[in-house]
């Protein structure tokens, strides 16, 4: 069985600010093991012939601050087994000390017992020294394993454990991702003591602006000019709610998800066309207006207290995990074919559980919106997946020939229904030559629609130019100007 193991924190700053029971705790003890050296309270208490052994070798051993602690952690555990222990770490040992936070997962499994003696937060000291409270909103974080998307931008952020210019270096570079190059942070060491030194500084001078020590945080004021928080998903949010508010917009306020539909498409095709602009910011500015369609159903949802954007996200977020076992789970899928077909196959699975055996179809998930050449070419993916396709084209040419001798034979007896009918017979038969030869049926009909309006616009321009009308020009000119256009292409 161990030792207990005794935690004792050694405060922000000096020996001044020791409680006295905590110096007399250090005072009396055989043996007190210490995560680092460099706290002004080992100093000076080696100064009055006090001895200490520390883990400052083992940050030396790893290249990442995880197995530092480990390695810590097993060596107290290790330490314990020998006799009782007493380890002495910066501030307050249940404030931003991981390798506290390790020893208390342990101590939950029952393999030892741990003494929280007390200590001196750095918060306090902190928030004296900036002048701040932190009842207004506010974070701590951890500059070792600091991650930009969890920073509140309207609160108090106080980064600690920025020790060394490699850690304020990546501090920096993820701050800078959300806040301007030039945003004033404050570089704040030793808190509370008399060697308290406040340090302001543009963001991008904060890994060279100030000697590090194991004493400095780091200052983020909230931010208070609105524009700045344009790239946060929470302003967006608000944004939304207000739009659709009593005070926001009449137009706004009037939509429906029914009336909202044309918009969704709309900006949809928007998408495509800046994708093949090759425009990136054009396609920044277009996907943002999806989102905009995708907030403002969510808002609807919301007011109707049906389902918010949290449910949304919830919603993909679970599926995203489900549907891809080769990344979350223990599945395999050594290429892309084989995650199409897992994908298919847990798709189905669930499909199952909604509906009967004998009432499911491999085609029942595919929307009747969808544009019908894009429909058409699902259709025939979904069928061919079980087998129901032809081998090779042959059989195609002379099913297009067949549908074409029926919609023509209908043309002529004046059915136009039928006639109707013949020709989506033949489109489709189209799209299945255009799956068989790996092509896109939707995306060729685009890039022809696209080539139509650029040669047909040349012959608006040529004959602007000129300045004559288009309705007066004969077929025979029309024609010239398009090969014209053709072969300057």
């Amino acid at each position: 069985m161990r030792h207990p193991i005794s935690i004792v924190g050694l405060g922000a700053g000096d020996i001044n600010q020791l409680p006295l029971g905590l110096y007399k705790e250090l005072k009396n003890a055989n043996k007190v093991l210490v995560r680092t050296m460099d706290h002004p309270v080992i100093q000076q208490l080696t100064d009055e012939g006090l001895t200490f052994e520390s883990f400052d070798h083992v940050y030396e051993s790893h290249d990442q601050f995880d197995e530092v602690y480990e390695e810590i952690v097993q060596t107290l555990l290790m330490a314990a087994e020998e006799g009782p222990v007493l380890y002495a770490v910066p501030g307050h040992p249940l404030v931003a000390e991981s390798t506290v936070q390790k020893l208390i997962q342990v101590e939950k499994k029952g393999e030892v017992e741990l003494k929280m003696i007390g200590g001196q937060s750095f918060l306090d000291p902190m928030f004296s020294a900036l002048k701040i409270d932190p009842i207004e909103g506010f974070q701590l974080m951890d500059g070792t394993s600091f991650k930009r998307d969890e920073i509140q931008m309207r609160q108090h952020l106080i980064i600690a454990q920025v020790y060394d210019s490699f850690i304020a270096s990546e501090v920096k570079l993820t701050l800078m991702e959300k806040y301007p190059d030039d945003y004033e942070v404050v570089i704040v060491t030793a808190a509370g003591s008399n060697d308290e030194s406040l340090v302001h500084v543009p963001l991008y001078e904060l890994d060279r602006a100030a000697e590090l020590s194991n004493l400095t945080a780091v200052y983020v004021p909230p931010v208070s000019e609105e524009s700045l928080l344009y790239r946060d998903f929470d302003k967006l949010r608000e944004v939304i709610m207000i739009l659709r508010g009593p005070n926001g917009c009449p137009w706004d306020k009037e939509q429906t998800h029914e009336s909202l539909k044309k918009y969704l498409l709309e900006e949809t095709y928007e998408v495509l066309d800046a994708i093949d602009e090759g425009d990136e910011d054009h396609l920044a500015e277009e996907l943002g207006d999806v989102l905009l369609q995708v907030m403002l159903h969510a808002q609807i949802g919301e007011d109707e207290g049906l389902f918010q954007i949290e449910d949304i996200i919830a919603h993909i977020t679970e599926k995203m995990i489900r549907r891809h076992p080769h990344v979350f789970g223990n599945a395999e899928a050594e290429d892309a074919d084989k995650v199409i077909s897992q994908w298919e196959e847990i798709k189905r699975k669930e499909k199952n559980g909604e509906v009967k055996e004998s009432e499911y179809s491999i085609l029942s998930d595919i929307p009747n919106a969808m544009p019908s050449l894009l429909r058409a070419l699902k259709i025939q993916k979904k069928a061919a997946k079980v087998g129901f396709d032809w081998d090779d084209e042959a059989p195609m040419w002379m099913k297009l020939q067949e549908e074409i001798s029926e919609w023509l034979h209908e043309m002529k007896e004046g059915n136009e229904k039928s006639a109707e009918k013949e020709l989506g017979d033949v489109l489709f038969v189209l799209v299945n030559l255009a799956r068989f030869h790996g092509v896109d049926p939707e995306e060729a009909l685009r890039q022809t629609n696209d080539k139509f309006i650029r040669r047909f616009q040349y012959i608006e321009k040529k004959i602007g130019d000129q300045g004559l009308r288009l309705e007066d020009q004969s077929l025979q000119t029309l024609d010239q100007l398009w090969d014209e256009a053709k072969e300057n292409e």
